[in-house]
């Protein structure tokens, strides 16, 4: 009888201790599932075949799913033709523009955040814009 309680003492502790652990391991979410809630409250432009470098501050990339350009008041997501399993945080895009504009004829390499090497790349497709919708005032 002493050696089940305790283990039942053993088994109670181990619960209690691990029960924050795992209210704190979330689910983690898809690219896909992100790159929805990143686009909430936006609607999709016309997709266009290239964009301008100067326009956009940054970029994110979202797991096997899109690369999306920051121009401010838009983000364009570019869904690779091919290469996009490829996509994950770990990777920085390494882009080669021959003129003034990024296209959907471009290449993107993919270089391993932590050792440094490439490991792919993905090919351009278009740019869909996505815009907030602007607000209509109510007149009384």
């Amino acid at each position: 009888m002493t050696k089940f309680l305790h283990t039942l003492g053993f088994v109670l502790a181990a619960a209690t201790l691990s029960a924050p652990l795992a209210a704190a391991a979330k689910p983690r979410l898809t690219g896909e599932e992100q790159l929805a809630k990143a686009l909430e409250g936006r609607v999709a432009g016309k997709p266009v075949n290239c964009i301008n470098p100067a326009f956009y501050s940054s970029t994110r990339v979202y797991d096997k799913t899109a690369i999306v350009y920051d121009a401010g008041r838009t983000l364009y997501v570019q869904r690779p033709r091919n290469g996009a399993e490829s996509l994950d945080q770990n990777v920085v895009l390494v882009t080669n523009i021959r003129g003034s504009q990024l296209c959907n004829v471009d290449i993107v390499r993919l270089l391993d955040r932590a050792n440094f090497f490439f490991r792919g790349y993905v090919g351009l497709g278009e740019f869909v814009p996505y815009t907030r919708p602007a607000k209509v005032a109510l007149l009384d």
